[in-house]
C-alpha cells in the first residue's frame, strides 16, 4: 500500500511542483504513532534546494494534499532537500554521479548477493555499472539492473564534499550575478 500511496501522491502534485521549477527526487510514507510523509525536492534549474525552497514546496504541497486528503490518517509532513549523501532514484542521478561512491541494495540478489558499495562508473543501457570495494579485482566490475534498485546512495567521501561546495559556490555566484542583473 504504501507503494501505491506514494505513486498517488507524486502523480498530485509533481505538476504543480514542475510548473514551480521543483522536481522530486523521493516521496517516502513511514506509519507508526505519528506518521511521517518525506518529500525530498531539488530545483529543476540547478539542483539545489535552500530552506526557503523546501518552505515554498511544503505550502504548496499541504494545499495540494488538503484538496485531495490521499492520506486517511493525521501525519507529518517534511520536506527536504537531497543533501550531500542524496539518495538516487532517478536515472539521471546515476549519470550525474558517476565518479562518486555509493551503495546500492537490490531487490534480488545477483550471485547471491544484494548489496553493493562502490565507484559509480556510469550507465551502460538500463543498468548501473560501478567498481566495488574490498574484491578481486577480476570481480571488481559489476552492471546493476536500474529496474531492480530497491536502494542506492551516495556515501559521503571527501570527493564529494568537494564537488558539492563546488556546485553551491556556482549556484551562489550565479545567483549573485542574477540579482545583479535585475
Amino acid at each position: 500500500m504504501t507503494s501505491a500511496l506514494t505513486d498517488r501522491i507524486g502523480q498530485l502534485i509533481a505538476p504543480s511542483l514542475e510548473s514551480m521549477g521543483y522536481e522530486i527526487v523521493r516521496i517516502r510514507y513511514t506509519g507508526g504513532a505519528r506518521p511521517v510523509l518525506q518529500i525530498m525536492a531539488e530545483r529543476m534549474s540547478d539542483g539545489g534546494m535552500e530552506v526557503e525552497d523546501c518552505e515554498t514546496v511544503s505550502h504548496a504541497v499541504s494545499a495540494l494534499l488538503d484538496v485531495e486528503d490521499p492520506v486517511s490518517e493525521a501525519y507529518s509532513l517534511e520536506v527536504s532537500s537531497p543533501g550531500i549523501d542524496r539518495p538516487l532514484t532517478r536515472r539521471k542521478d546515476f549519470e550525474r554521479y558517476a565518479g562518486h561512491d555509493a551503495r546500492v541494495e537490490l531487490h534480488q540478489p545477483i550471485d547471491g548477493r544484494k548489496r553493493f558499495k562502490g565507484l559509480l562508473t556510469g550507465l551502460d543501457g538500463d543498468a548501473v555499472k560501478m567498481e566495488l570495494n574490498g574484491v578481486r579485482p577480476e570481480d571488481a566490475a559489476v552492471t546493476l539492473p536500474l529496474d531492480d534498485i530497491a536502494d542506492a546512495k551516495l556515501v559521503l567521501t571527501d570527493r564529494l564534499i568537494e564537488a558539492s561546495l563546488k556546485e553551491s559556490k556556482a549556484r551562489e555566484k550565479a545567483r549573485r550575478k542574477t540579482e545583479e542583473t535585475e
